[in-house]
């Protein structure tokens, strides 16, 4: 009986296998949509590296860009080109590659990179919006309360946050246990397609990353949305409507960057890993890992009087020089 016993104990245990690399699906299997998304995602990450970088060292050259907010945009500006340069590569590589794998250590340094930048990326909107909020609702106290000292503090919280947050996810992410299948899902390595193909520690991953991803997106957006209710309360006892308007211009851009970064994430990690959740959240992450990064300088510096004005000044400065 008891023979009986241990044969269906060791019968009922799965068969865990040592992982030593992954194989990335990515985007299509179709050789001619590969060499396609190749082109355009290099083209994509080019500008993405020429527009951010040119951002940062536009802001740190510029006189009349030496203000808080435009500390916060440098530093979400060099956030996004980590950020996009943690995916795009290896994708790209995949993309002409016909083994298309990933070792097991280059997943997990992904995932950690991944997961800290994502949550450095919306503490960072949470920053730029309190940052708002004190030009906008507290004008008076703006140079006092918002001096280099305390912008450097309050950057620093997301840097600290995001990594720390980070490490215990990717520590999780490290308790998955896998059973032959090594196929990703997914053109990098993130955590739902990883969970869908783990056949132990699932449950404690998966719980914890619906947990520590809603606990921060809440708490970054509502930092985000209590600055901009008392922003749009404050604008509209304004008596002047230049000053409404000047008001309302300087939060646009960082609206439209909110809405776009915080929705798609909210999409691909506020749900439980699915096939069709999975399938559908590869089309969702090459908007943010690639297209918004790209974005951002575009929203930033369209939508914004005094980037133009300085992106004008430096061209002059250039053409003088020659």
């Amino acid at each position: 009986m008891k023979g009986t016993t241990d044969w269906l104990c060791v019968k009922a245990m799965p068969n865990f296998t040592d992982v030593t690399e992954f194989v990335l699906l990515g985007l299509t299997s179709c050789q001619e949509f590969q060499v396609l998304f190749f082109v355009i995602f290099l083209v994509v990450y080019t500008i993405t590296l020429l527009g951010n970088v040119g951002m940062i060292i536009l802001i740190s050259i510029s006189p009349q860009l030496q203000s808080p907010m435009y500390f916060f945009l440098s530093h979400l500006s060099f956030v996004d080109v980590w950020f996009s340069s943690n995916v795009t590569p290896k994708m790209l590589e995949n993309l002409l590659s016909e083994t298309k794998t990933i070792s097991y250590v280059g997943c997990l340094v992904q995932c950690y990179f991944f997961i800290a930048l994502v949550h450095v990326e919306v503490y960072i909107l949470a920053v730029m919006a309190f940052d708002r909020y004190m030009a906008i609702c507290k004008p008076l106290l703006y140079g006092s309360r918002m001096s280099r000292i305390v912008c450097v503090r309050l950057i620093s919280v997301p840097y600290v946050c995001g990594f720390s947050v980070s490490l215990i996810c990717t520590l999780w992410t490290y308790g998955l246990y896998f059973c032959g299948n090594f196929e990703i899902n997914h053109f990098y390595c993130a955590d739902p397609p990883l969970i869908k193909i783990a056949c132990g520690g699932v449950h404690i991953k998966e719980y914890t990353m619906i947990v520590i991803a809603g606990i921060n997106f809440t708490y970054s957006l509502s930092v985000v949305l209590t600055s901009y209710t008392l922003i749009v309360v404050t604008v509209l006892r304004m008596r002047s409507a230049e000053g409404r308007k000047k008001a309302f211009s300087t939060c646009g851009s960082h609206l439209t960057a909110v809405t776009l970064f915080y929705g798609t994430l909210i999409f691909m990690y506020l749900r439980r890993p699915t096939e069709e959740s999975v399938e559908q959240g590869k089309m969702v992450a090459v908007f943010y890992t690639t297209v918004i990064p790209m974005l951002n300088p575009m929203i930033y510096s369209l939508r914004n009087k005094d980037v133009r004005e300085a992106v004008n000044k430096a061209i002059a400065k250039a053409n003088v020089g020659q």
